[in-house]
């Protein structure tokens, strides 16, 4: 992560020493750990401290902004459509019928590492966009690289980099995600030319990346989407082998 070095501005209620120990720590490109010392510095009551956790308070609080400023970062290239998803109690109510148990596991991310895909399938409105979005939440808070798209999204840029010639960038650029989220899967038309960049991402990062699929319709309708017999085999194939279910069968999370 590329760090921009602040200045240090003098502060005159401090001594002079204390003002060049903040000053050469701004320099060290520390400033987090500065502001922690000075405020310890300006607090009369510091000292009743010890010294390990006066030190330990400094250090955490550079590494906790520096952590924080990658999620930051990862998060806004993410592009995720609910950026403040999470899993609060809602999940547990009896009426949203979840594998509670099931999502506590996936939450680990572990299966991201394995690499296995995630296929949430299940009716409109459920909750399977703010599930997937919250689950990439869960994988950016241990800072990977996350993309979620929409399907038709997707084919439409996939389409867009082969007519420029660009489209061995943009599979590189889409099989590098930690996890990818392709959400809406069956709301868009695969003709040859789609059927053929779906399966070009598919493979680059079939056992090598983690994929999450969303859609309305179950995984076993998903054949017949395909306008090609041969790529939806080699296409679902990839996907669904060997991945995890997670099914959103519950109330609707839009109604009131």
């Amino acid at each position: 992560m590329a760090y921009i070095q602040k200045n240090y501005a003098y502060n005159d209620r401090l001594s002079k020493e204390e003002n060049l120990l903040l000053d050469h720590l701004y320099k060290f490109k520390v400033s987090h750990m500065a502001a922690a010392l000075e405020k310890q510095f300006l607090n009369p009551n510091t000292e009743l401290e010890d010294f390990h956790t006066r030190i330990s308070d400094i250090i955490n609080y550079e590494w906790e902004q520096r952590q924080t400023a990658k999620f930051n970062k990862l998060l806004k290239k993410a592009t995720l459509k609910y950026p403040a998803a999470d899993f609060d109690e809602t999940i547990y109510e009896p009426d949203r019928m979840l594998d509670t148990h099931t999502i506590e596991l996936l939450q680990k991310c572990e299966w991201i590492d394995e690499p296995k895909n995630l296929l949430i399938t299940g009716s409109t409105g459920a909750g399977k966009t703010y599930l997937a979005n919250a689950l990439c939440i869960s994988a950016l808070r241990q800072l990977r690289t996350v993309k979620y798209i929409r399907a038709n999204t997707f084919l439409q840029e996939s389409e867009k980099a082969r007519q420029a010639g660009e489209a061995l960038s943009y599979i590189n650029m889409m099989s590098g995600f930690d996890l990818l989220v392709i959400d809406d899967f069956g709301l868009m038309d695969l003709d040859l030319d789609k059927c053929s960049d779906l399966f070009e991402i598919i493979e680059t990062r079939d056992s090598r990346k983690a994929t999450i699929i969303a859609s309305q319709l179950p995984v076993v309708r998903w054949w017949d989407l395909f306008k090609d017999n041969t790529y939806a085999d080699a296409c679902l194939s990839r996907m669904t082998s060997k991945a995890y279910r997670l099914e959103c069968n519950g109330r609707d999370m839009r109604q009131v």
